[in-house]
C-alpha cells in the first residue's frame, strides 16, 4: 500500500491556494487508481475544491468516462502524451473544474517493454484558457508503491505551478 501521509501537508496548502484562487480540480487518474484524489479529500474541507475524480484504469474506462478515443490508445498506446492529454481535457470538459490533472503510466512489476519501461509515466494538465501542458517522467523500477508515489508527488507539483501562473 502507499503511504500518502506524508504529503498531507502538501495537499492542506493545495487545497487552502485553490480555495483562495477560487479554483476547482479534477482529476484523471489510471496507475494511480485515484490516489491523487484520495490524498486531496484526505484534507478537511476540501469538497470545496475537489470537484471530481475519475480512476480510469482500463482502456474502455478511458474512452467512457473521459472521453479517450479509442483510436487514439490504439495508434499510441494507454501510456502516451497524445493520451495523457486526451484524459486531462476530458476530465476539465466532463467536470466543474478550472484544472485537471491526469496520470498514466507503468507501475509495475510487470507490463514494461524496453520502448515503454516500468516507471515510464505520462502526466498532462489542462486549466481553463490555458494550452494543456504534458510532462513525462522515467522514473525506473522503484517497486509498485515508490511508482506511484512518485507520481502523485509530481501531480500535485503540477496542480502547485498551475495555481501559480
Amino acid at each position: 500500500m502507499t503511504d500518502l501521509s506524508p504529503l498531507v501537508p502538501r495537499a492542506a496548502a493545495l487545497v487552502a491556494a485553490a480555495r483562495a484562487a477560487g479554483v476547482r480540480i479534477a482529476t484523471a487518474e489510471s496507475c494511480t487508481g485515484g490516489l491523487i484524489a484520495a490524498l486531496l479529500t484526505e484534507v478537511p474541507g476540501s469538497s470545496d475544491v475537489v470537484d471530481r475524480g475519475f480512476v480510469t484504469y482500463s482502456n474502455g474506462a478511458k474512452t467512457d468516462l473521459v472521453g479517450v478515443p479509442a483510436d487514439l490508445i490504439a495508434a499510441h498506446g494507454a501510456v502516451s502524451e497524445p493520451v495523457a492529454r486526451a484524459m486531462a481535457e476530458g476530465a476539465l470538459a466532463r467536470s466543474d473544474a478550472h484544472v485537471a490533472v491526469s496520470v498514466t503510466g507503468i507501475a509495475g512489476p510487470g507490463g514494461g517493454s524496453a520502448e515503454k519501461p516500468v516507471g515510464l509515466v505520462h502526466f498532462a494538465l489542462a486549466a481553463t484558457g490555458r494550452p494543456t501542458r504534458h510532462v513525462e517522467r522515467r522514473f525506473g523500477d522503484l517497486g509498485r508503491a515508490g511508482v506511484r508515489l512518485a507520481t502523485v508527488e509530481t501531480a500535485m507539483r503540477l496542480l502547485e505551478e498551475s495555481l501559480r501562473d
